[in-house]
């Protein structure tokens, strides 16, 4: 067997178990897709008509609706790589990894069988979080297919990116407690973004924190994919983000898989 068909069979195989495990255990990734959920519900029908007045005049709770939806689609991603991180310290403290290092597979398999697990499963709770955004009034009448098709393909880039990310950090992390808390700012930089408020009507020394992260250009180049709002450069930015952080999450996971264990 060649070396690219052990690697897909490996993978595969790897990939299977990911999911066997996350249908076995649904709790931690139920209660990841909770949090943008519950987010949305609050902030459209207990704060959408005052959010709506202040930033476009009117008290209009669709018009907040459209604002917050593409956010949240990129909290949701967030939200499901730290069932990541969890996942992957569970397998490095269990000892899971240090019987696969011993056995004829493709050393890769394990990792990628965690990434693509993980996408998988943000693809699908964002799926969720937009059909619930859709039901209580969320609207995109302008985009074309390819629009959507490209605000897809983003979406799911961004969830490859902080996946490699999350699975670094659960590969450091000596317990999965630990992993969870590592992988918070996956949760909090959405909340210091512009998902809630544009970063205009944030005070002028917050500005430059809101701006210069993953989620604000990314969110901005979703909302004017669906919305038809001015995308301007923050398209490219957004990609930058996406591809830098998937290297930079490839190369610290591979690092330490590779490491000799002490």
């Amino acid at each position: 067997m060649s070396s690219l068909s052990l690697a897909v069979r490996d993978s595969a195989t790897m990939l299977r178990r990911n999911l066997l495990h996350a249908r076995r255990y649904p709790s931690l990734t139920l209660n990841l897709l909770l949090t943008p959920i519950m987010l949305l519900l609050l902030f459209v029908y207990i704060f959408g008509d005052t959010m709506s007045a202040g930033i476009g005049g009117a008290a209009d709770r669709s018009q907040y609706i459209a604002y917050l939806v593409p956010g949240l689609l990129l909290m949701t991603i967030g939200s499901t790589t730290i069932g990541t991180a969890v996942s992957v310290s569970n397998d490095m403290t269990e000892g899971i990894i240090a019987r696969f290092r011993t056995m004829a597979i493709h050393r890769g398999s394990v990792l990628i069988g965690h990434v693509i697990g993980s996408v998988l499963q943000a693809i699908i709770s964002v799926v969720l979080v937009g059909a619930v955004g859709v039901a209580i009034g969320f609207r995109s009448t302008d985009a074309t297919a390819l629009e959507w098709l490209a605000a897809f393909g983003l979406l799911a880039l961004f969830a490859l990116a902080l996946t490699w990310i999350a699975v670094g950090m659960g590969m450091v992390s000596p317990s999965a407690e630990a992993a969870s808390n590592n992988a918070m700012p996956l949760i909090f930089l959405p909340l210091i973004s512009s998902t809630f408020v544009p970063v205009d009507a944030m005070p002028g020394w917050f500005q430059p924190i809101a701006e210069y992260q993953p989620f604000t250009p990314t969110i901005e180049t979703i909302r004017g994919l669906l919305l038809g709002t001015d995308i301007g450069n923050n398209w490219w930015i957004s990609i930058g983000w996406c591809l830098g952080l998937a290297a930079l999450g490839y190369r610290w996971s591979k690092a330490v898989f590779n490491r000799d264990p002490k």
